[in-house]
C-alpha cells in the first residue's frame, strides 16, 4: 500500500527549543488520519512540515511520494485548512470560489456550487458576516474543490459549538465517502475524531507516542486492574502504557499482542479517548519520576 506521510528522524526546532523531534511514521494513504495530543505538543508544527509551511530542522518527510511544496504538481496534490478556519472577511462566497478557481488547476466547480448551495450559504454574503460554523464550512469547502490527494486540516472544530463541530464533522464524513482522498486532522478534542478517524497518532511532548490503525490499536491495549503489583513483574510482551497505584491496589494500561491469563486482574478494553488519554498520564508519570530523581 502507498503511503501518504513518511517522516525518518523527523524535527524542527525554534532557538533552542525543539517543537517537534524524532518523529518516524509511515501513514498508509485511504484513511482519515486523526493527529491528537495536548496543546503545544507539535501537531501544528508536523502538519505545516508536511504541507510544506516549514523546512526541517532534522531529519526528512515526503507527502505522497515527494518533498512537500516542491513545485505546482505536487502543491496541486495537498489541501490545507488552517486552525483559524481562513476565510478573508472583504470577499463575498462566490468570490472565494472564484479565487480558488483561478489558484487551483484541479479545480471542480460544480462541487463547490452544489455544496454551497447545499449549505445554505449566500454567495453574495461576506466571509466577514458569516457564523464561526459558517466560515469553517467555506474553508471546508474550498479544500474539498482543490480536489487533494490529501486533505490536511489543523484543529478546524476547536473555536466551533458542538452543533457546528457535528456540521462540520459530517460535511468531511460525507465528502470522504463519496470522492475517496485521503485526510489528515488535528484535534485535542479526542471525541471529534473518535467518530471519524480510523488511523491514530497520538504527539505529547513534541514525540509521536503511538501510531497506527484504529482498530488495531485498540484490540491490543487493555486495562489491568487488581491487586498492587510492581510492573517489573509483568511478563516481558506486556508494554506499560501507563501506571496507577494505591496501597493495595493497582491500575496499568499496557499494549500486548499477547493473550492475558493472569486470573488476578480484571481486563477491560479501551475507548479510543482511554487510550490517548493513557499516554498522556504517561508523560505525567514521567515528570514525576524525574521531579523526585532531581530531589533525590
Amino acid at each position: 500500500m502507498t503511503s501518504v506521510l513518511q517522516a525518518h528522524g523527523l524535527g524542527k526546532k525554534y532557538g533552542k527549543r525543539w517543537a517537534l523531534r524524532e518523529c518516524t511514521i509511515d501513514v498508509p494513504s485511504g484513511h482519515v488520519v486523526g493527529l491528537v495530543g495536548p496543546n503545544g505538543a507539535g501537531k501544528t508544527t508536523l502538519l505545516k512540515l508536511a504541507s510544506g509551511q516549514l523546512e526541517p530542522s532534522a531529519g526528512g518527510i515526503t507527502v505522497l511520494g515527494g518533498r512537500p511544496a516542491a513545485g505546482p504538481a505536487q502543491l496541486a496534490k495537498v489541501g490545507f485548512v488552517a486552525q483559524d478556519t481562513p476565510a478573508y472577511a472583504g470577499l463575498t462566497v462566490a468570490e472565494h470560489l472564484r479565487l480558488g478557481a483561478r489558484l487551483n488547476p484541479r479545480w471542480d466547480d460544480a462541487l463547490a456550487r452544489e455544496r454551497i448551495a447545499r449549505l445554505g450559504l449566500s454567495p453574495g454574503q461576506r466571509a466577514g458576516k458569516l457564523s464561526g460554523g459558517q466560515r469553517a464550512q467555506l474553508a471546508l469547502t474550498v479544500g474539498l474543490a482543490k480536489r487533494p490527494q490529501l486533505l490536511i486540516l489543523d484543529e478546524p472544530v476547536a473555536s466551533l459549538d458542538p452543533l457546528a463541530r457535528r456540521e462540520f464533522m459530517q460535511g468531511l464524513m460525507e465528502a470522504t465517502a463519496e470522492h475517496e482522498f485521503s485526510v489528515v486532522l488535528s484535534s485535542h478534542l479526542v471525541s471529534d475524531l473518535e467518530r471519524v478517524c480510523d488511523y491514530l497518532i497520538v504527539l505529547v511532548d513534541s514525540r509521536v507516542q503511538v501510531a497506527g490503525e484504529a482498530e488495531r490499536l485498540l484490540a491490543t491495549h487493555y486495562r489491568l486492574t487488581g491487586p498492587r503489583r510492581d510492573p517489573d513483574r509483568l511478563p516481558a510482551g506486556q508494554q506499560v502504557v501507563s501506571a496507577r497505584h494505591t496501597d493495595r491496589q493497582s491500575t496499568y494500561v499496557i499494549r500486548t499482542d499477547e493473550p492475558i491469563h493472569d486470573p488476578a486482574w480484571a481486563v477491560t478494553r479501551l475507548s479510543l479517548e482511554d487510550l490517548v488519554l493513557a499516554y498522556m498520564d504517561k508523560r505525567v508519570a514521567d515528570d514525576r519520576r524525574a521531579a523526585l530523581e532531581v530531589q533525590r
